[in-house]
């Protein structure tokens, strides 16, 4: 399905339509003044019209777009290898944030922390422009409770490669927090907060990495890095590589890879997958058993993030982590 073409499909709603991040909308100002704003604060919003509720906002979808140009201008500023450690190393550490924290605790609750490590990996996700915790806990519960079916946003056998992969992100409807989803996280202000000013870490990130390379351009010029370069390679490309891995389980992990369980999904298990996302690939596995921290179910299916979680287990950052049930193995197709 092309971007610009819109959802024709009628969506039931009722419980599962979306509400806003706070619990009264901002309707002030001029529709403009609105728009421009809710780049800023979610929770500026006007009524859903359902006539386009499911087509791509592209005014309020102009920053996410600008991030994708924004990587052009590595032509422009050149590499150095320091530039390209902290793009490597922002990866590793939001990508553990991402699957570790706002799938594997936030969504599935398949293990215990203290407030105070639930909000540093909350922080972390949040520069992820994947939006807040909440938002990402609320839709990937839906996509649980509903997947592969009309009422899933992002199933690549309804709507197709390209809406599942990035086209439903943009859309007014997807753009809202369910609040209904996640009462266990919504009672944390400091994760509302998060999740309303989304783009609030994101800015900061970006500033701190231009900041850091003018700070090392002046103090150690024989790294050979920039500003430019710090901020594009550091946050741009790497936040751009990030979300376009991210996403992938959304639109390949349901069409390409083996299915070791009948699931009512189409879910698959993808190697290439599992490497590039820390084990989010083994995805099959997780939808027929979405209650475990664990989701290389064998030793040889490597799974980064439960490598990750035991080490904070074993560190005390971390408690009750959920194990494969020895049952849920003997369910496999022969």
């Amino acid at each position: 399905m092309a971007l610009s073409k819109p959802i024709l499909i009628p969506i039931p709603h009722g419980a599962e339509s979306s509400t806003l991040a706070e619990d009264t909308p901002d309707t002030r100002g001029s529709w403009l003044g609105r728009s421009l704003r809710r780049w800023v604060d979610t929770a500026t919003s006007d009524e859903l019209d359902e006539a386009t509720a499911d087509r791509i906002d592209w005014l309020r979808a102009a920053p996410f777009v600008a991030m994708h140009l924004a990587c052009l201008c590595v032509f422009w500023v050149g590499v150095s290898p320091i530039a390209l450690i902290v793009a490597g190393t922002l990866y590793v550490v939001r990508m553990f944030a991402l699957t570790g924290f706002y799938h594997r605790y936030f969504s599935h609750r398949t293990f215990q922390t203290s407030r105070a490590v639930q909000f540093v990996f909350a922080l972390i996700g949040a520069s992820c422009v994947q939006r807040g915790p909440l938002w990402w806990a609320a839709h990937h519960r839906n996509h649980h409770r509903n997947a592969d079916t009309t009422r899933d946003p992002h199933s690549p056998g309804v709507w197709g490669f390209l809406w599942s992969h990035v086209g439903w992100f943009l859309t007014p409807r997807n753009f809202r927090t369910d609040l209904s989803r996640v009462p266990d996280l919504a009672k944390y202000p400091e994760l509302r907060w998060l999740d309303r000013y989304d783009i609030a870490i994101p800015v900061v990130l970006a500033v701190c990495l231009y900041a850091l390379g003018v700070l090392l351009q002046h103090v150690a010029p024989q790294l050979g890095t920039t500003g430019g370069q710090m901020l594009i390679w550091g946050f741009f490309v790497s936040t751009i590589v990030l979300f376009h891995a991210t996403v992938t389980i959304n639109s390949l992990a349901h069409r390409f890879g083996k299915r070791r369980f009948d699931t009512k999904d189409d879910s698959r298990n993808n190697v290439w997958l599992a490497l590039l996302t820390f084990g989010e690939g083994w995805h099959n596995n997780h939808h027929f058993f979405p209650g475990s921290s664990r989701q290389g179910f064998h030793w040889w299916e490597v799974d980064l993030t439960w490598y990750g979680l035991k080490l904070m287990s074993a560190l005390g950052l971390v408690r009750g982590l959920k194990p494969v049930p020895a049952w849920v193995l003997t369910k496999a197709r022969s």
